[in-house]
């Protein structure tokens, strides 16, 4: 009983690092001008278009770092790659906080492309992934994203409520944010090296090595159907995911007025909120995946909502009044519950594909060296189109009727991959080839 209950200790406690560490490293570079845009493009001296070219930095440095990263993770300890990402990343916080010139700040970004993935990514799945086992990846997951998105969400509350504290002061305001981010980065990667085993790739590096050449398992990969389907999927999510950093400058212009101090506090409440439903749409739709539907048909749904959604932020006059003001409230929440799900599920469908454990590092490589490179375009899109008219307004609403066709595209890859009855037999036999040769 005792040896029982140790053992489902253990696994709680490296699944909570592994959200941890999921959330933490992600805080320096995304979340300070996600839920602070305003502020940060005021005191870094940038506007909105400048913003969406320093993630395309980032973005670019990080897709050819998740490609590389994924055969990174089948070979050595996730514990050890995840415990030095989080640490570098932090340490260039520091430097952030400084708040350097543009040109640094590109440099800053794209140096981030490397720590947050090349040893980070690839190996946070497959620890997910081997917890999760082969009856429970959309628990797995669910609750990856889930308690990332719960941790997220307690973050950024307090983040939000640390920028209050230095009313009329944006500059401190927006440093103690950044140090904040900084030290939970640092911790992170001190808690992760003590609490989170070695994983398969680390115990059984022969293996690894008898399966063939890093770079012949990366061909096999790549010439599956089912897993260009898996990207399309992850592609057209992440676009929606990227979408929602505009949320929060949305608000401010359309809303609540950029003339308001308080408006931006107002906006970046409206995002505060808004993350305390990952962790529920994230476990929920791991649940649903895993008991009544399979990921492909929770995917469909979450699209079919994006759609209308996006279609709504289009079309709606934005007022002052509170009719349009909670349509916004509406559109924000169903919009993050279906982001939300999304994230929690899409990675699941590489069991549902039948991907093998031992090749999940590589797999996730190639699928997230596509899939995620709405990090290198969408930022710059949307910047460019809301500076391009003299009213924003216009800008937001063609960047609103694009992600509801990229969610059109994402619908119908979930539904490629729930209409593949022989995908399991197909990847079986091109692993066996690939590893027989």
């Amino acid at each position: 009983m005792n040896r029982v209950m140790k053992m489902r200790g253990s696994r709680i406690l490296t699944m909570f690092s592994l959200v941890l560490a999921g959330e933490a490293i992600f805080g320096l570079p995304f979340a300070v001008s996600r839920y602070f845009g305003e502020t940060f493009k005021k005191e870094f001296k940038v506007d909105d278009l400048e913003l969406g070219w320093l993630f395309f930095n980032y973005g670019i440095v990080a897709m050819f770092a998740y490609l590389f990263g994924g055969p990174l993770a089948d070979r050595f300890s996730a514990r050890k790659l995840l415990s030095f990402a989080l640490c570098s990343t932090g340490v260039f916080g520091f430097y952030m906080a400084a708040l350097p010139d543009y040109a640094t700040m590109k440099i800053l970004y794209a140096i981030w492309g490397v720590t947050t993935i090349l040893p980070f990514w690839a190996a946070l799945i497959r620890a997910t992934r081997e917890w999760g086992g082969t009856e429970q990846q959309g628990k797995a997951f669910g609750i990856l994203d889930g308690g990332r998105g719960l941790l997220a969400a307690s973050i950024a509350t307090v983040a939000w409520c640390v920028f209050r504290f230095y009313p009329g002061a944006d500059r401190d305001a927006l440093c103690a944010v950044i140090y904040m981010y900084t030290f939970v980065s640092l911790g992170a990667g001190v808690f992760v090296w003590f609490f989170v085993p070695d994983s398969e790739a680390a115990t059984k590096p022969a293996a690894v090595e008898r399966d063939g050449e890093t770079w012949r398992r990366v061909i096999v990969v790549w010439q599956m159907p089912s897993i260009w389907l898996v990207a399309i999927v992850i592609i057209c999510a992440y676009c929606a995911f990227k979408g929602t950093d505009f949320f929060s400058r949305y608000a401010v212009v359309a809303y609540y007025g950029s003339d308001d101090p308080e408006g931006v506090v107002k906006a970046a409440f409206v995002m505060t909120i808004s993350t305390w439903i990952r962790p529920v749409a994230a476990i929920a739709a791991g649940w649903l995946a895993d008991r009544f539907f399979s990921a492909s048909r929770v995917i469909l749904w979450c699209f079919a909502m994006l759609i209308c959604v996006f279609a709504s932020f289009a079309l709606t006059t934005p007022s002052a009044s509170l009719a349009t003001i909670g349509i916004l409230w509406a559109n924000v929440t169903i919009s993050c519950i279906a982001v939300f799900a999304l994230r929690g599920t899409y990675f699941a469908l590489l069991e549902e594909t039948d991907v093998p454990t031992a090749m999940t590092g590589t797999a996730v490589g190639v699928v997230s060296f596509l899939g995620y490179t709405p990090d290198i375009f969408v930022s710059v899109v949307g910047g460019w189109l809301i500076v391009h008219w003299a009213d924003p307004l216009i800008g937001y609403r063609v960047f609103f009727w694009l992600l509801a066709g990229t969610s059109v595209i994402g619908a119908l890859a979930a539904i490629g991959v729930g209409r593949m009855p022989s995908r399991i037999a197909d990847n079986k036999g091109t692993i066996e080839m690939a590893d027989s040769n």
